[in-house]
């Protein structure tokens, strides 16, 4: 009977252990918590090692701590803090260690601690005490929690992975909100868009969106409700609620958290106690650092707002509040733009902060303020041609052959000096021959006046006449055939060194030649300065070969006739130098300034763009 009643009670306990361990293996699958999957992996754990006296599991972020525990073995009530030192020198090294009893102030017993890695990053430890086993024990020890820690990262991985997997799914919630307000161009179409799919999306019982006007919030939108009216009690209520938000520059949620910031929520109170919002969420719209409106979710109070809810809802606010503000700006009328927009920066430069700006507007205006008071000369530039006083022109004197040409445009030649000759050939050929003409007349006229034949007489002398006027013009023109310079000056014009040979006709300008010591100056000033221009102004002149030295001139006369060069019209004005100099030479060219009196600098810089705007102006008035 003895046997019988040991082997019943031996069964009895056998099936005790066998529906424990079966209750354990459920929550262990069944865990829906990290810290129950944690609980009962610890206690399988430890029923599967020998010897196990206590245990512990601690968790934290990863790299980062603190590490806590989240699981004990066998009685969270009993003192787990001999085990810290093996979990933090396991934590330290990052490696599995057995910690002999000794070291721990534990006789008898070793603390085994194994960290928990997942993707090279330090999630937590597993530590403990374990009776001091035999050696080839230990390692068997290390092994088996070594393989139990794989679950440990198989429910961190799965925690990250259903982390992750909401992270997504809100970001794809956000992206397809900010969508729908980005996808409708005007301002009216994107904000209904906006909220009806927030109140889709987050199952609100309705959402509205309101806009700053005049210190004060307008409800602009509201979710399912194409027309409202402006003045009904629950539109004033919900814009009394988002101006409360935005006068806290926080979102407000009602009814309020008590982990929260204390906030006001006496606005969000009436919009509960008069229109029967439950649950409400109210949020400020920003741009470019200004509060421009909010947006009011409203829900049942079985449906209450997550802390998640209300961070996927502030980055929604964030991202649509620039986006909705700019596209109500652009649908103001244009006159109402420019208005904002000097108001805008008024404000800027009369009100606090923008120090740059406004150090570069009180440049800017001590800048036109110097301008418009700072006078100097005025002078009106202009091309200069320097010309000789008189100029001559040598022509050829009858029709007849280049022999000789020693000078050239630019050489200065004295008076009478040789600047051409022509061939005269011909003319003494023609010189002979009327020489012999006239002797045979001679001849003939003395044999008429030994006959007495009166008749003959005076028809050869008419001849003889008509002989020696012919001789005279050939030896005037031998005499004209050497070409002179009429006075001591610097040749102009008149190349003919290459010419040698050829023919000439009567007439024809062969040099101009012009004196080095008297010279005029002509400016030619444009149509638009020549009023400016009176006789007696000071004026200086600039040339190019000579960049360094300025010439005075005085101007004597202004030409009443205009004339085109180059695609303008220009008056010629002539002057006289004050200031000769030896290098000077007709046909120099340069740029002269007429000074006219004093102007103010401004006006100097800008008279010509306004003169033409006149112009314009009045060309195209009717």
């Amino acid at each position: 009977m003895e046997l019988i009643s040991e082997s019943v009670t031996q069964h009895k306990e056998k099936s005790a252990g066998f529906d424990q361990d079966r209750l354990i293996w459920r929550q262990f699958v069944e865990a829906s918590s990290p810290r129950t999957f944690c609980q009962s992996w610890l206690q399988l754990q430890c029923r599967m090692l020998k010897g196990v006296r206590c245990g512990m599991v601690m968790l934290g972020d990863p790299d980062q701590g603190a590490f806590s525990p989240v699981a004990f073995w066998p009685d969270a009530k009993l003192s787990m803090k001999h085990l810290s030192g093996a979990a933090k020198r396991s934590l330290k090294e990052r490696r599995g260690l057995l910690v002999a009893g000794k070291e721990v102030n534990a006789p008898g017993y070793v603390h085994v601690a194994y960290p928990v890695e997942v993707s090279e990053k330090l999630h937590g430890v597993v530590v403990l005490e374990v009776e001091e086993p035999a050696g080839p024990e230990r390692q068997a020890i290390l092994r088996m929690l070594h393989w139990g820690a794989a679950w440990l990262e198989v429910m961190i991985r799965k925690d990250e992975a259903q982390r992750l997997y909401e992270i997504t799914e809100s970001l794809e919630n956000v992206l397809d909100l900010v969508t729908s307000a980005v996808e409708n161009e005007g301002f009216q179409g994107g904000a209904m868009a906006l909220i009806t799919r927030m109140a889709t999306i987050l199952e609100c019982d309705r959402v509205s969106l309101g806009f700053m006007r005049r210190n004060r919030v307008q409800v602009k939108v509201m979710s399912h409700t194409a027309d409202f009216g402006r003045q009904t009690n629950l539109v004033r209520a919900i814009g009394e609620a988002m101006y409360e938000a935005l006068d806290q520059h926080a979102p407000v949620l009602y009814p309020p958290p008590p982990e929260g910031l204390p906030l006001v929520t006496r606005a969000h109170e009436e919009l509960f106690k008069h229109h029967g919002s439950e649950a409400i969420l109210t949020l400020p719209l920003e741009s470019n650092g200004k509060l421009v409106g909010g947006i009011t979710l409203e829900r049942s109070g079985d449906k209450p707002f997550t802390q998640d809810t209300v961070e996927a809802c502030e980055t929604v606010a964030a991202l649509v509040g620039p986006i909705l503000e700019t596209k109500q700006r652009e649908e103001r009328w244009l006159i109402r733009k420019a208005v904002d927009s000097g108001a805008d920066q008024l404000s800027k430069i009369l009100g606090p902060g923008h120090l740059l700006r406004k150090l570069i507007l009180t440049g800017l205006a001590g800048v036109v303020i110097f301008f418009s008071l700072y006078t100097v000369d005025y002078r009106i530039s202009a091309p200069t041609i320097i010309e000789g006083e008189v100029q001559r022109a040598v022509a050829a004197p009858f029709n007849g052959y280049i022999k000789e040409a020693p000078v050239r445009p630019g050489d200065v030649v004295k008076e009478g000096a040789l600047i051409c000759l022509l061939d005269d050939r011909d003319l003494r050929l023609e010189r002979l021959t009327w020489m012999m003409e006239k002797e045979q007349l001679m001849n003939q006229y003395h044999e008429a006046m030994a006959n007495g034949e009166r008749a003959q007489i005076r028809i050869t002398r008419a001849k003889i006449d008509q002989a020696d006027a012919r001789l005279t013009l050939i030896e005037e023109q031998l005499a004209r055939t050497r070409v002179v310079s009429p006075f001591e000056g610097v040749v102009l014009s008149g190349d003919l060194s290459q010419s040698l040979g050829s023919p000439v006709e009567r007439g024809q300008e062969l040099f101009r030649v012009a004196p080095l010591d008297s010279y005029r100056v002509i400016v030619e000033v444009d149509e638009r300065d020549i009023s400016h221009i009176q006789e007696g102004q000071r004026s200086e002149l600039v040339l190019p070969s000579m960049p360094g030295e300025r010439f005075p001139f005085v101007v004597e006369k202004i030409t009443p006739v205009s004339l085109a060069r180059e695609g303008r019209n220009y008056f010629r004005v002539e002057a006289e130098m004050e200031k000769n100099s030896d290098r000077l030479r007709p046909g120099m060219e340069g740029v002269g300034k007429v000074t006219i009196d004093q102007r103010r600098l401004i006006w100097v810089w800008t008279h010509t763009a306004v003169d033409w705007l006149r112009l314009q102006v009045w060309r195209f008035r009717p």
